[in-house]
């Protein structure tokens, strides 16, 4: 275990305390559907997945490897749920042992080796906390060439969600951050001069967890431009607005990207509506910072309406 890292005692009672909190706030309906824990959703699909690599001998080697990154509480469990329902695609999600421990990737062998032996066209990963290594998975060797899709989330919504979730942890990595006591944590990895100018410039004993969730947010953020991920033909911009707006559409635009045919019940999950827009009581700067961000990110965004599969 490094010597940043949490006992397995308080690993635990951190995500009980966690599913908990998460239970009270959004309902057990929510925790199931967030986690999938429903046994007959899960046991439905696998056998469609079973079926499929029964009649499609798919040759190892030849999966392409999809990386879904962004940042937590930004929407990436509803494009998993989608893409899941999607027997050509395997799902690595955060909760996959033999991909992932506590949440992070285990060593790049593990992950090629995985993606190398599967008999399905396509191995669906979302490793959010290696968003800032995005541009080095897809470097990968010995795969197929890969694809990324970066979700991003109304800094406001998102915020509100990471709250009611993870309550100040936010605060507490951006704390860390400033003190010097980050270590190897992925919150403080690949942060160049100027990203820890900004945070140090902040008084974090007096930030409130909505703020603290709103710099982090521009933070982690800021990488799809700071990597130069903008400027590649193999990485998406995925808007979480753009998404519940236009179901079809962006699910049809996501499917264009992967050379993958839409089918409607990618995105049937989805429900259609208007995003809130009630602003957070936060910190002026931070406020400065994430709408400047929100306009780089709709421009790079794409168009709202997909090529093929558009909402009605």
């Amino acid at each position: 275990m490094a010597d940043d890292e949490p006992s397995a005692l308080t690993y635990t009672a951190r995500r009980i305390a966690r599913h908990v909190r998460w239970a009270r706030t959004e309902g057990i309906g929510r925790l199931i559907e967030e986690d999938r824990l429903n046994p007959v959703e899960r046991l439905r699909t696998g056998l469609g997945k079973a079926r499929w690599r029964l009649r499609h001998r798919v040759v190892p080697g030849a999966a392409v490897p999809v990386y879904l990154v962004g940042l937590q509480r930004s929407g990436t469990n509803m494009l998993v749920r989608g893409l899941d329902n999607a027997p050509e695609f395997e799902v690595r999600n955060e909760n996959d042992r033999q991909v992932f421990h506590r949440f992070q990737l285990r060593s790049d062998e593990v992950l090629s080796a995985v993606v190398r032996r599967s008999r399905h066209a396509y191995v669906l990963v979302k490793p959010l906390c290696e968003t800032h290594r995005v541009d080095e998975l897809l470097a990968l060797p010995g795969l197929a060439p890969g694809r990324a899709l970066w979700m991003w989330r109304d800094v406001d919504d998102r915020a509100r969600s990471e709250v009611a979730k993870f309550g100040d942890a936010n605060l507490r990595a951006l704390r860390a951050i400033a003190d010097g006591t980050i270590g190897g944590r992925w919150q403080g990895q690949r942060l160049d001069a100027a990203t820890y100018e900004l945070i140090h410039g902040f008084d974090h004993a007096r930030m409130d967890p909505h703020t603290a969730a709103a710099l982090f947010w521009y933070v982690r953020n800021d990488l799809f431009f700071r990597l130069g991920l903008h400027t590649r033909a193999d990485v998406l911009l995925c808007g979480y607005d753009a998404l519940v707006t236009d179901p079809a559409g962006q699910v049809g635009r996501m499917c264009d990207f992967l050379d993958f045919p839409y089918r409607p019940a990618l995105s049937a999950h989805v429900e259609r509506r208007t995003p809130r827009r009630d602003r957070l009581p936060i910190d002026p700067r931070v406020r400065d910072l994430c709408d400047r961000l929100t306009e780089r990110l709709v421009a790079a965004g794409g168009p709202v309406a997909a090529k093929t599969g558009g909402g009605t």
